[in-house]
């Protein structure tokens, strides 16, 4: 058995983790790339920046670890889900990526919803009818750029390009798929009715496979830019789904926060919920015939980052240092995390960020916290949703926020339940090598993986039981405020 190399493609960066063959974790390595915002709600990406992307963390890995290439045999990626690269029949782009963030599609959304009744696609596909999905983007791609859908030979995820571009078989896997609005959950393939329904092609859709299935060898192009002559490609799975499994997130009960500038968390399941409220959906798992169950990310972090940036002008750690020094309910000022519309406690994309309950013995400290609590509040909407369906035993957290132990125990305190940091680095990167590892034969499960890769913190962050009443009764009026702006957001303009 060789050495495994594990890459995330972010939003961001590209993350690279590598694996010995007796499944230690040797190194990490990452490359920054940007995106493009060309209009209001959109976001773009060159695909270009992926495989520069891939060929500098892998080759940074490398040289930083001192592995011979020849020793790398099979590689497995992370990727940025709800994205889509049209490609020609060589694998080439035919345009930018409309990446995640991208709400463009709100037209199509809106036909969609004409077409097929929202409850029917929810009961389909176990998703909320919304732009950020894939199916209105390849819609949008259809009204707007006829010639390039035209021209179109597949229309993969992220993930799915990157692979097609290393293999030349355009592939990706159930998770990938089950977030687009064109798969059936339950029968775990594309809907030819949802396809249908959107007036697409389903030959223009990837092929279907499993996470942890070998696609085949790099191509010559993909060897040499990447620097790896003897190794296999893994279909690969999401980023939510890998930061999963690099966390430990493999079997029911444990729920997976990852704590970045959006928030996703997430449960195994071994069959579909379908959640009444719509506060969750269901994608297919990385881990065969499983499900996640998770609400797919509000802007939590990307809160915390706004403030210190455009507000003060301070680093993260200045925000974060600020706000411990107001106090637990911080002075009676609330927030509204809806920089960019909420999803939780309820999905709603007209909601806006707000602040309420200001007076004039406020400062900065006091916003800064009411930040970090309000986040507080949306997780603890989801956390309540999952342990009401009976699928929240305890509670992990990975990305850059779990460093803060003022945010952590808000949260446990909120929850009534104690925190585990995981201390695995590169969690969506790590996922996606434990994908390969499975492929290649140094694991026999992605469970016995998980075993012999996560490492938790020994030490728990656990709820504060002196301030339990004051945050309730923060979060109380944070709902209460959520309900009375909803209602205004509602009403036509003038």
């Amino acid at each position: 058995m060789g050495y495994i190399i594990g890459c995330d493609l972010g939003s961001q960066s590209a993350k690279a983790a590598l694996m010995s063959p007796e499944g230690e974790l040797v190194g990490t390595a990452n490359a920054p790339y940007s995106m493009q915002h060309p209009h209001s709600g959109w976001a773009e990406q060159d695909p270009a920046v992926y495989r520069h992307g891939l060929a500098t963390s892998v080759r940074a890995l490398l040289a930083k670890t001192g592995v011979n290439a020849n020793d790398v045999t099979h590689i497995g990626l992370s990727s940025q889900v709800d994205g889509v690269v049209p490609i020609d029949s060589r694998m080439r782009p035919l345009g930018f990526a409309i990446i995640w963030l991208d709400r463009r599609a709100t037209a199509q959304t809106a036909r969609l919803a004409k077409s097929v009744n929202p409850d029917r696609i929810f009961s389909c596909t176990g998703l909320n009818l919304d732009a950020s999905h894939t199916a209105p983007k390849i819609m949008w791609l259809a009204d707007n750029q006829p010639e390039i859908y035209r021209q179109a030979m597949s229309l993969p995820s992220v993930g799915g390009y990157a692979v097609a571009w290393m293999t030349g078989r355009s592939i990706q896997d159930h998770a990938n798929s089950s977030s687009s609005l064109l798969y059936d959950i339950v029968k775990r393939d594309w809907s030819d009715e949802l396809i249908d329904a959107a007036g697409l092609d389903r030959s223009k859709l990837p092929e279907i496979g499993r996470a942890t299935d070998t696609v085949g060898a790099l191509t010559a192009e993909a060897a040499d830019m990447l620097g790896l002559p003897n190794c296999s490609v893994v279909v690969g799975t999401g980023d939510d789904h890998a930061a999963c499994l690099g966390a430990g997130g493999v079997r029911p009960g444990i729920v997976i926060d990852i704590l970045g500038t959006a928030e996703p968390v997430g449960v195994t399941s071994s069959v579909p919920i379908f959640d009444e409220t719509r506060l969750l959906e269901t994608h297919a798992h990385a881990v065969n015939d499983s499900y996640l169950i998770e609400n797919p990310g509000f802007v939590s972090g990307g809160n915390t980052l706004w403030f210190s940036q455009n507000i003060l002008g301070v680093s993260q750690k200045e925000f974060f240092d600020l706000a411990a020094r107001s106090v637990p309910g911080a002075h009676g000022v609330r927030f509204i995390p809806a920089l960019t519309g909420s999803m939780a406690p309820r999905w709603n994309d007209s909601m806006r960020g707000t602040f309420a309950g200001l007076s004039m013995n406020h400062d900065s400290s006091d916003l800064a916290r009411a930040i970090i609590e309000a986040n507080s509040f949306a997780f603890r909407d989801i956390y309540d949703r999952l342990a009401a369906l009976g699928l929240a035993e305890s509670v992990r957290v990975v990305g850059g926020g779990a460093r803060s132990e003022l945010w952590l125990t808000v949260k446990a305190t909120l929850c009534g339940t104690s925190i585990s940091r995981v201390t695995t680095d590169e969690t969506s990167a790590v996922g996606g090598a434990l994908l390969a590892s499975v492929a290649a034969g140094i694991f026999s499960s992605l469970e016995q993986g998980v075993d012999s890769v996560v490492e938790l913190d020994p030490v728990t962050v656990d709820p504060d039981d002196i301030n339990g009443e004051v945050y309730e009764e923060a979060y109380r009026e944070y709902r209460s405020l959520f309900d009375a702006l909803e209602s205004i957001e509602k009403k036509e303009p003038v």
